[in-house]
């Protein structure tokens, strides 16, 4: 297995990436110190196909394993489902030695990690990320959290799993539609950070899309060294993390107007991605022609680029003044200077985003 550490002092953890790997997590639990009781949270789609295989390999390792399962969907990452984890728990009387384990994509991530960090005042969690996005990017770096009907991730905390568990081999029962919107964060990667990854998705996209498990866990290796990096360096955001949100400004907003329920995170986030380019190359930090090659590889893997003529640009507007980033009134962008590297801007007018908005 590939192995990356994220450096965080005395919450450090492995990022573990193989294939087929599910049923060694259980072995890996027991150097941890906790108590016989584990939740595995999931939701029906992924429980019925990777479920068994888990709980087996937890319990031969010597848990009694809990099961909560969670409805499949954005919509459903809210507090009142975090209440359901709260029940479950407490009626099978789960300690705070106890662990849960998270087993599927980002909403479930977040939401476990977001149960853990709150049950008992905190207990241990381990994430099994089982879609490209989760794998890439949410299940790395401790950002938990849930929904708010006026914006996404509102309500959360910083709470650092003590394993992330990887199989490569879970992408291939994946739906292509979420396996293009688990590129988008690894196209996402390669603007901020490593243009050699942004080459990389050029030249091997048949690979990608064809599941060859070599370019896939390259692709995954290689987003989480720079998550765990970045993270290492500054775990709550304070400076250098801000990178990461780089589409996610508009992406979020476009997600929260439309309810979650048109597109997934890695759609809304690849058309963020583009306009935000757009919006550097307005301001003069880009050049027109990095701004084209961004765009040909969102449309080179099927994904959005333009904002829907349908969707209100005032409501968008209005989102994203309650972005997490706003702090007094000024809002902070993630803008590209050329693919590899990016500033973090401040001021941005709304006059200026409505402008590439509308165009």
């Amino acid at each position: 297995m590939e192995k990356i550490r994220v450096e965080l002092a005395e919450r450090s953890y492995d990022i573990a990436i193989g294939s087929n790997v599910l049923e060694g997590v259980g072995d890996n639990l027991k150097s941890f110190g906790l108590s016989p009781k584990i939740a595995l949270v999931s939701n029906p789609t992924v429980f019925s196909l990777y479920g068994e295989r888990v709980s087996v390999s937890v319990k031969k390792a010597g848990f009694d394993i809990l099961t909560v399962i969670i409805p499949d969907g954005e919509e459903y990452k809210d507090l009142l489902w975090v209440q359901h984890i709260y029940n479950e728990l407490l009626k099978a009387k789960l300690d705070r030695s106890s662990a849960l384990i998270a087993l599927g994509g980002g909403v479930i991530g977040d939401i476990t990690g977001f149960a853990a960090s709150t049950y008992m005042r905190g207990i241990s969690y381990i994430q099994m990320p089982t879609t490209l996005l989760a794998q890439v990017d949410s299940s790395v770096g401790g950002k938990t959290g849930v929904n708010h009907k006026l914006g996404k991730n509102m309500i959360g905390v910083f709470w650092q799993p003590r394993l992330v568990w990887i199989d490569v081999g879970t992408l291939k029962t994946l739906p292509k539609r979420e396996l293009l919107a688990g590129i988008a964060e690894v196209i996402k990667y390669g603007i901020i950070h490593d243009k050699e990854l942004f080459d990389f998705l050029e030249v091997n996209r048949d690979k990608i899309l064809n599941l060859d498990r070599g370019a896939l866990t390259h692709v995954i290796k290689r987003s989480c060294e720079i998550k765990a990096e970045v993270v290492s360096k500054d775990e709550r955001e304070s400076g250098l993390r801000a990178i990461l949100n780089y589409g996610h400004t508009i992406g979020h907003a476009i997600e929260t107007v439309t309810k979650y329920k048109r597109f997934l995170h890695g759609e809304a986030l690849a058309i963020g991605i583009y306009l935000e380019a757009r919006l550097s190359q307005m301001l003069n930090f880009i050049k027109r022609d990095q701004v084209f090659k961004i765009k040909n590889l969102i449309d080179s893997y099927g994904l959005p680029s333009e904002m829907p003529a349908d969707i209100d640009i005032n409501s968008i507007l209005s989102s994203i003044q309650l972005d997490k980033k706003v702090v007094a009134g000024e809002l902070k962008f993630i803008l590209p200077e050329k693919i590899g590297s990016v500033r973090i801007y401040k001021g941005m007018t709304e006059k200026e985003i409505r402008q590439v908005l509308q165009s």
